[in-house]
This record gives C-alpha cells, structure tokens and sequence, in this order.
C-alpha cells in the first residue's frame, strides 16, 4: 500500500479526493497505515478518506494529552475547510473522535468507533519493559489480535521501535495516563450524531463489555460484535469489518 503523505504547515496527512464525503481515520497510540490499509483500499474512490497524522512524537511536551491531540484534529479539519465529516478512531484514535464530537458537534457527520478508550482500557501499564526485550513486545503485540499472526514482524519492529526510544516512550505514557484521566462516562450523552460501534468479540484491552457500555451510553449508536477478532477488527477481519462500515455510511450519507 503506497499513499502519498502530504504536508501542509504543521499537518501531514493522506487525502484519496475520492467523494465528496469526508471519511477522517484516526489512529491508536501505536498506530500505522498499515492499520487502514482495508479501509483505504475499500473507500478511496468513493469517498474523501483522510488520515491525519497525530503528532504524538511532534508536539511539545507541555501541550501533549487528548486535549492537544484533539486541538490538532480540529484545527486540521478547519484547515482543509471540510464541513461535516464521518470520523472513524480505534483505540486512542476512538477516543480523540469522542472528545472531537462532543466539542465540535457542528463539525460531525457520523462517527464509528472500534476498540475505543475513553471508558476502560487495559494496555501496557504506565511503565515499558527494560529496552531491548523483543520478545517481550512481540508477545504484547500478539495479545492485541485474537490470532497472534496478525502481528506481523513489521508491525512487532514497528512498536519496538517506539518503545525502545526514550523520547517516544515518554510521550506514549504521557499520551497513556491522560487517556485514563479523561474518562467519559459523565459525558457520552452530550454526543448526538449516528455512532457505530465495531468490537471484536475477543477484545483484550477494551473487552467486550466497553462496547456494551458505549452503546448504553451513546444515545443514538448500534453495536457489532465481530467473532474470532481482537482490539483493531479492521485489520483483523476487514471485510467483515467493512461491510457493518459500508451499510452504517450508507444509512447517514444519502
């Protein structure tokens, strides 16, 4: 998978042009392309499918939280003078599109969250392994999917990188416990655009019951379980992923 990675002043992002619906993904703490690859491939001709690149290694450390990260996201879609957007987040990226929606809810079209923090999330802790131990972040990584071959040796190198960085390590524990701070219980009801929620049935880090609570709490959302599927379905059953996607899109975008 090849897409240009454009810059823009402080923002690098992707941008297919592919519709006039802007379909905006936002990655997880340890997230790569290589996540979306299933989704771009899927809706690059039929919609505008953007992907911004959240500056968790860029951003000064005094400004580094959720709070920046979705200051970022909103000044992005302002740059790119986009009017209402679909905004699909796992992980970190699920949650940073809650806090967007709940700010910016003149901005919001749809959102679909899968594998979303900002309600329980059981990851790393708040400390890294001794650097060095690979075997150790190959298991971690493997622990994110119900089959552990998912996690490829360039996704497992990927986040070993990360991890091994002193720097990067800092700012992905900083990102971490201000996830946990933000819990959004007390808030999710201020959310009125359609929500769907994708969950994998075998869910490690936001078990099952996380995406029976936001459903609980989403006022106007519908939930999807997928089977034999881990903490980023998209990857791990992308059709089946995109077809709950296509339909829900389908229903909010006539």
């Amino acid at each position: 998978m090849q897409y240009e990675i454009k810059s823009e002043g402080e923002f690098n992002y992707i941008e297919t042009g592919g519709g006039d619906k802007v379909l905006m993904l936002l990655h997880g703490l340890f997230g790569a392309l290589s996540n979306f690859e299933g989704i771009l491939e899927k809706y690059k001709d039929s919609y505008n499918v953007v992907v911004p690149m959240l500056p968790i290694y860029e951003m000064p450390l005094r400004s580094l939280g959720l709070k920046g990260l979705v200051k970022h996201v909103d000044a992005f879609v302002e740059k790119m003078n986009y009017d209402k957007v679909n905004v699909l987040g796992n992980s970190l990226g699920g949650h940073i599109t809650l806090l967007y929606a709940i700010e910016r809810p003149d901005k919001i079209n749809t959102i679909i969250l899968t594998g979303s923090s900002g309600l329980f999330e059981s990851a790393m802790g708040s400390t890294f392994p001794k650097r060095g131990n690979y075997e150790f972040i190959k298991k971690k990584t493997e622990a994110t999917f119900y089959d552990p071959a998912v996690a490829t040796k360039e996704l497992v190198d990927e986040v070993f990188e990360i991890v091994n960085s002193r720097n990067k390590a800092i700012r992905v524990i900083a990102i971490a416990k201000s996830a946990v701070r933000n819990n959004l219980a007390d808030r999710l009801h201020l959310i009125k655009s359609p929500a769907c929620l994708i969950w994998g049935k075998q869910d490690t880090i936001t078990p099952p019951f996380v995406g029976d609570k936001f459903n609980e709490l989403l006022i106007n959302s519908e939930l999807h379980f997928i089977d034999q599927c881990g903490h980023a379905p998209m990857m791990e059953h992308p059709d089946a992923f995109n077809e709950i996607l296509e339909d829900f899109l389908l229903k909010n975008n006539s």
